[in-house]
């Protein structure tokens, strides 16, 4: 099953800008930032005054995975947070 990837917009930091991600990024940013208690537009804007260097929907991407990656290894069970330093 292949998942298109698609422009989104998202607010961040007070300005709109546009991602290109795939439905299954997007639903996983979602509810990540649902487990951390902020809104989707705060924790893209958290992502991106944190990457160093990519596109923001690669960074999205990278957090999603990283995110899941500690999850999965138990790394997050003292509750949510920023996951790598991401």
């Amino acid at each position: 099953m292949k998942s298109p990837v698609r422009k989104r917009s998202i607010l961040l930091n007070g300005h709109k800008t546009s991602v290109s991600v795939e439905d299954e990024f997007w639903s996983a940013l979602k509810e990540i930032a649902a487990v951390r208690s902020m809104t989707l537009s705060d924790l893209g804007s958290e992502i991106d005054k944190s990457r160093e260097d990519g596109n923001l929907s690669s960074a999205l991407r990278l957090y999603a995975l990283a995110y899941y990656q500690q999850r999965s290894e138990g790394k997050l069970s003292g509750g949510p947070r920023n996951p790598a330093g991401l």
